[in-house]
């Protein structure tokens, strides 16, 4: 793995890491983890393939230290696309973690930008998200279009839209 620059990418490894060794994850040291917050932990390999991304939407812990933790390890090892991560392939992951602002309403896909908001869609029970700043998503209807496919809604469906901007730490 690169050497980690923040300290919610730095918790992200050793949890992970400790996953494989049977470690332990170093005390809370960050103020700023203490609150709740939602988060986002995306793995990619150093050739920039996806390898693992979860997130939640809402805090499901009572920190975001815990929320880093618990959703490195459900990338890493959870992510239904993907199957487990390799211990060997250790040496070669990019890890992002995703701090979520609180999504907001919005009325039209007119108050959406992809490079500065993420987007949720709704449509019944199914919901749909997109970070923001993807590489090779530069429009809004590149952005709805994929929120709305990764929710098994219909590119015509009427949906509920929010929008949510993060502060995104590698």
């Amino acid at each position: 793995m690169t050497e980690p620059c923040s300290v919610h990418v730095k918790l992200a490894k050793e949890a992970i890491e400790a996953a494989f060794s049977g470690g332990k994850v170093s005390p809370l040291q960050a103020h700023e983890l203490t609150l709740p917050a939602a988060c986002f932990v995306s793995l990619h390999m150093t050739d920039g393939a996806l390898r693992g991304c979860i997130g939640t939407l809402e805090p499901r812990k009572s920190s975001l230290y815990e929320e880093i933790i618990a959703n490195s390890l459900s990338a890493a090892f959870h992510d239904p696309r993907f199957e487990p991560l390799r211990q060997e392939e250790l040496g070669h992951l990019y890890i992002s973690v995703d701090v979520l602002h609180v999504p907001e309403p919005i009325a039209s896909a007119e108050e959406l930008d992809p490079l500065i908001y993420g987007v949720i869609v709704e449509r019944g029970n199914r919901r749909g998200v997109l970070l923001p700043n993807l590489p090779s998503i530069a429009t809004v209807d590149r952005q709805l279009a994929i929120a709305k496919s990764k929710a098994g809604i219909g590119a015509e469906e009427k949906v509920t839209l929010y929008r949510f901007m993060v502060d995104r730490y590698f």
